[in-house]
């Protein structure tokens, strides 16, 4: 384990991506415990940290911390390597705490616990697997470079032309993925590339820009995206939702703040439910 850690990570340079994947993914299982338990007001807990009535989201420490890291890590000299990965790991922190609210920065809204709130958990899950295969050595297309070797009859401007044309198709296939609303197929499509061949021939998503466009309703291609979607698709949803549900808490509950507040409508209709029924004047013959 010593000499992996060594050759894959300390030699190769990648310690400091090591700090930030592993601050990364701390930070957000602690905000997670944190939000979580402030959301079931336990009382012995912590409270949302407000300056008056204004509730100050941790986004706003993470781009702090991003930012105090980001400037250590282009400040700090490389020969300082010890400042180096801590830079790398308050940056991680800080990353952390903005993608943990990334559906809150993409509605401009406090979506934290609600269905549109998942987006945060997706956003954070693509870090975790993209810096992980980064960690790996696993390089995107475009990045592993290609070498001409002896008598292989590639002069420069040949094998230039060959990795631009090669770079073009992986972006055209890479689009018409996204297109086709297969987001996790395209990213990882960026480190396999037979992953957007596939993506990009296989049938579009329900509802992706791709099926809007060219898939008619009631269209054999219509049909067919519907069908995969609840054949295939719905259980890996399920799964995955299961799975963010475990980690992140659940997106359709009530948030604890508003559990004992009403609206003057809610307090005006509980009123009215608990006064008694008026009783009309009999009259006695």
């Amino acid at each position: 384990m010593s000499e992996y850690f060594t050759l894959h990570i300390d030699d190769s340079g990648r310690l400091p991506l090591l700090a930030f994947f592993v601050a990364f993914i701390v930070t957000f299982v602690l905000t997670r415990v944190n939000v979580r338990l402030i959301r079931a007001d336990v009382r012995w807990w912590f409270r949302n940290v407000k300056a008056g009535d204004l509730h100050i989201h941790h986004v706003v420490f993470g781009v702090v911390l991003m930012l105090v890291g980001g400037v250590m890590g282009f400040a700090i000299p490389d020969a300082y390597r010890g400042f180096v990965v801590s830079a790398a790991a308050v940056f991680g922190v800080g990353s952390a705490l903005v993608l943990d609210e990334f559906a809150l920065i993409l509605h401009l809204s406090d979506v934290y616990w609600t269905e549109k709130g998942r987006a945060s958990v997706d956003a954070v899950f693509v870090a975790i697997a993209v810096t992980g295969l980064l960690l790996l050595g696993v390089r995107p297309v475009g990045f592993a470079g290609w070498e001409p070797g002896p008598g292989s009859g590639l002069d420069g401007p040949v094998l230039v032309g060959i990795y631009a044309g090669y770079l073009v198709v992986n972006l055209i296939l890479a689009v018409l993925t996204l297109l086709k609303g297969k987001i996790w197929t395209g990213l990882a499509g960026l480190f396999l590339p037979v992953l957007l061949v596939i993506g990009a021939i296989r049938v579009a998503r329900p509802g992706s820009p791709w099926a809007r466009w060219r898939y008619a309703p009631g269209s054999r291609k219509h049909r067919s995206a519907v069908w995969h979607e609840e054949r295939f698709r719905r259980p890996l949803i399920r799964a995955k939702i299961w799975v963010q549900e475990f980690i992140a808490g659940r997106h359709d509950l009530i948030r604890p703040e508003f559990r004992h507040r009403h609206t003057p409508f809610d307090r005006g209709r509980h009123h009215r439910r608990t006064e008694p029924p008026s009783r009309k004047p009999t009259r006695h013959n």
